[in-house]
């Protein structure tokens, strides 16, 4: 991983961990040139990612400050975890932990079935061998019959999703626990 990529890294996780809030200015960049032992421009590199991700906002001659959630966004885009990851220079990794084709057990599952059965799917996707998300992902079979088919063992399917069905709808339900330790 490269220094920039680190510093990047770390910032973002600052930030979306709720370690630096919204409105909340970052270190200055000779501050962070300090604490990393680098050149102005490998923080530049990594703040002008940050700000191109709207992350952050610079403000000439005040700082850099975390940026201020949309209120409101159109569209939401299909998070692809694993080039996320090898943006972020680590080894994606990914383990297929349960895989069940099941009948709706809730009226929202029902919802969501049609006619069909549904795909149960338990994964854990890596950063660098170390958990980074747990995804527990419900496939309908009656929107996308193929998924029968596939070796979610081998591919993730947030992936498969993105590269083989063309959505025209989905719901998407993102919820944060903390981890137990080892």
């Amino acid at each position: 991983m490269t220094l920039h990529q680190r510093i990047y890294g770390d910032l973002e996780d600052a930030i979306l961990s709720g370690g630096l809030a919204p409105g909340e200015r970052i270190p200055f960049e000779h501050e962070l040139t300090e604490r990393y032992g680098c050149s102005r421009m490998t923080v530049s590199k990594a703040i002008s990612e940050l700000a191109g991700r709207g992350l952050v906002v610079r403000r000439r001659r005040a700082g850099t400050f975390v940026a201020q959630p949309k209120a409101h966004a159109a569209v939401l885009a299909i998070p692809d975890l694993q080039a996320e990851v090898e943006r972020r220079g680590q080894v994606y990794g990914y383990r297929l932990l349960d895989r069940a084709e099941r009948e709706a057990r809730t009226p929202d599952e029902a919802a969501l079935a049609g006619r069909g059965q549904l795909i149960d799917l338990a994964c854990l996707h890596l950063g660098d061998r170390e958990p980074l998300a747990l995804e527990h992902r419900l496939i309908s079979l009656d929107a996308a019959p193929n998924a029968a088919t596939v070796d979610f063992a081998k591919t993730s399917p947030g992936r498969w999703l993105l590269d083989a069905e063309p959505w025209t709808e989905a719901e998407n339900r993102i919820s944060a626990v903390g981890a137990d330790a080892p």
